[in-house]
């Protein structure tokens, strides 16, 4: 029997760009022989074929809503 042993994942950076059309990048999907960067939008289109194969799948676009909220909170001061 083998035990995987995840690792914890680092945050994505405003350099990591999405790996099918180059956009900001909130989406990681951790496979068997490396990672896959994709932006929020290729990352909801391919996420069923994707959670078949993945070994993790690290989402962080819910940060789009907060840097939205965010930056319209600024923009009323």
């Amino acid at each position: 029997m083998t035990t995987a042993v995840l690792t914890p994942t680092e945050p994505l950076k405003a350099s990591d760009r999405c790996d099918r059309c180059g956009a900001a990048a909130y989406v990681r999907v951790v496979l068997g022989g490396g990672e896959l960067l994709f932006c929020a939008h290729h990352g909801k289109k391919y996420n069923e074929s994707l959670a078949k194969v993945a070994i993790e799948i690290h989402d962080f676009s819910d940060q789009l809503t907060a840097e939205s909220k965010t930056a319209a909170a600024e923009e009323e001061r």
